[in-house]
C-alpha cells in the first residue's frame, strides 16, 4: 500500500501556526512577549489546544465553515490561556500591547488557515493527494455520493468503480461483492464505502476485518437504521450528504502512539536502572550455577504486523530442551530456580530491553510464535487485530486469568476478546491500571505461572 504523505498535513498545518505566533511577538518587538518564559508557555498552550480541538486535521470533506468554526473554538481557549499566564505570572504588573497582540496572532492566524485549507483544496483538484475508493453496493445514496466526487475535484477522492450483486448498466461496474478483495490489494485503494442498503451485517463484519488486515478505511453509506450506531461517526459530504465513518480506534491516533513510547520508555529506563541493574548480576550467578548454558533466552515472537523479533526472557529451563512447544503445569523442562522465576513472572523482565528497542510494549497483547499465530487466525475470529499494536510485557487478558498454557478453545478465544477490547479502548490510565493489577498479581500469585 502506498504511503500517505496527508498523514503529515496536521504537523505542517501546527509548524505554520507556530512561525506565524513567533514571527508576529517578534515583528512586535515588545518586551514583554519575547521573553523565554512567555514563548515557551505560549507555544505548548496553542499545541494543546490545537489537540483539544483538532483545528489541524483538515479532513477531505470539511468546508470553510468548518474550518472557522473548529478556529474560533481553539482562539477562545488560546484566549483564556494567553490571560491566564499574566494572572499567573506577571500578577499585578501593567503589561502594554495586550490587545494589540491578541488581534495581531488571531487574525494572521485564521487567514493563514483559510489560505492553507485553499491551497491544499487547488492541489487537490489538480489530481494530487488524492485517496482512492471503491464502492460496495449500488442505489441512490452510492449514485449521489460517487458523482459528488467525480464532480468535486478539490476533495480528493478518485473514484475507481462499483461493486455489486444487483443488475446494473454503469459504466463504473467492476464486479460482484465477491471480487472486492483482489481488486483493493491489486489497486492500491484507500477507502471502502459500503452501502448499508444492500449489503448485510454478515458482511460488513467481513470487510471490516479485511480492511483492519490490510490497514484500509471502510465508510459506511447509511441507511435511517444505521444513522446512531455507537461505533460510527457521522460526517457530513456537502450541505446534506451522510456518511458513516467507523469510529477510529486509539492507536490510529498519532498522538496516541507518541504518549504510549514515551510512557514506555520512560517506565523501561526506570525498570532497568533501579532493578535489571542489581537483579541481572544474582541470576547471572544463580542460573550459571544451577545449569550450563545462556542467562538470556532469545526466542522468535510475532510482533507488530506480524514483524519477527527477538524476545528476551531468563532462562528457565535446561538448555537442551527449551524449544520443545508450550509449558505445561508440572513441566520437567524448568529448572528448580526456573519454576521461581516463572512463578514470580521474574524471567519476563529482560523484555523491558524489547520495550527499549521498540519491539514491545510494557502493556499489550502478549507475542505468540509464528507457527501458532498460523493457527490462532484459522480458528478465532478477529485474531488478527492483536497484531495491529505492539505485542506486551503484561495485558488485560494476563490479568484477566488468561495467561500461560492454552488448555481449550475457549482459553485463546476469551484472551482474543480481552486483547480486542484493549486495542479499541486504550487510554493511559488502562495502562497504569494493568501495570498496578500485574504488581498485585505477582504479590499474591497465579494459578496459571508455571
Amino acid at each position: 500500500m502506498k504511503k500517505r504523505y496527508s498523514t503529515y498535513i496536521p504537523y505542517l498545518s501546527l509548524i505554520i501556526d507556530l512561525f506565524i505566533i513567533n514571527f508576529s511577538l517578534l515583528l512586535l518587538e515588545d518586551k514583554n512577549y519575547l521573553n523565554t518564559q512567555f514563548l515557551v508557555y505560549i507555544n505548548l498552550f496553542w499545541i494543546i489546544s490545537s489537540l483539544i480541538t483538532n483545528t489541524n486535521k483538515n479532513y477531505r470533506y470539511y468546508n470553510y465553515f468548518k474550518i472557522l468554526s473548529l478556529l474560533a473554538g481553539q482562539i477562545i481557549l488560546f484566549v483564556l490561556g494567553f490571560f491566564t499566564y499574566f494572572s499567573l505570572f506577571r500578577e499585578g504588573d501593567v503589561v502594554h500591547n495586550q490587545t494589540k497582540v491578541l488581534v495581531t496572532i488571531i487574525v494572521t492566524i485564521s487567514v493563514a488557515h483559510l489560505i492553507f485549507f485553499y491551497l491544499l483544496k487547488k492541489y487537490r483538484s489538480y489530481g494530487k493527494n488524492f485517496r482512492k475508493i471503491v464502492v460496495l453496493g449500488f442505489d441512490e445514496s452510492t449514485v449521489e455520493l460517487t458523482d459528488m466526487f467525480k464532480n468535486e475535484k478539490e476533495l480528493g477522492y478518485q473514484f475507481l468503480g462499483f461493486f455489486t450483486d444487483n443488475k446494473t448498466d454503469a459504466t463504473n461496474f467492476l464486479g460482484s461483492l465477491k471480487q472486492y478483495e483482489n481488486y483493493v490489494l491489486n489497486n492500491n485503494v484507500d477507502e471502502i464505502y459500503c452501502s448499508l442498503s444492500e449489503l448485510k451485517n454478515k458482511q460488513i463484519k467481513k470487510i471490516k476485518k479485511f480492511a483492519i488486515r490490510h490497514k484500509r478505511k471502510v465508510k459506511l453509506i447509511p441507511n435511517a437504521n444505521e444513522l446512531y450506531n455507537k461505533n460510527t461517526v457521522t460526517e457530513f459530504y456537502g450541505d446534506s450528504l451522510v456518511v458513516l465513518n467507523v469510529k477510529q480506534l486509539p492507536f490510529e491516533f498519532v498522538e496516541n502512539r507518541i504518549i504510549k513510547r514515551i510512557f514506555d520508555v520512560f517506565f523501561s529506563v526506570f525498570v532497568c536502572v533501579f532493578i535489571i541493574s542489581w537483579l541481572y548480576p544474582i541470576l547471572w550467578i544463580l542460573i550459571k550455577l544451577e545449569s550450563k548454558g545462556p542467562v538470556i533466552f532469545k526466542q522468535k515472537r510475532e510482533g507488530i504486523n506480524g514483524k519477527e523479533f527477538l524476545c528476551y526472557k531468563f532462562r528457565s529451563m535446561r538448555l537442551n530442551e527449551l524449544y520443545q512447544g508450550h509449558t505445561v503445569k508440572d513441566d520437567s523442562r524448568v529448572t528448580k530456580l526456573g519454576r521461581v522465576l516463572r512463578k514470580t513472572s521474574i524471567d519476563e523482565i529482560p523484555q523491558f530491553f524489547n520495550v527499549l528497542l521498540g519491539d514491545m510494549s510494557v502493556v499489550g497483547p502478549r507475542p505468540h510464535m509464528d507457527i501458532h499465530s498460523k493457527k490462532f487466525d484459522r480458528e478465532v475470529a478477529n485474531y488478527m487485530e492483536r497484531k495491529s499494536v505492539k505485542p506486551g510485557i503484561t495485558g488485560l487478558a494476563q490479568i484477566s486469568g488468561y495467561r500461560g498454557e492454552i488448555i481449550k478453545q475457549a482459553d485463546i478465544i476469551n484472551r482474543v476478546r480481552f486483547d480486542v477490547f484493549y486495542i479499541e479502548n486504550w487510554s493511559l490510565m488502562l495502562d497504569v491500571k494493568i501495570i498496578i493489577k500485574t504488581i498485585l498479581n505477582i504479590l499474591t500469585g497465579e494459578e496459571k505461572a508455571y
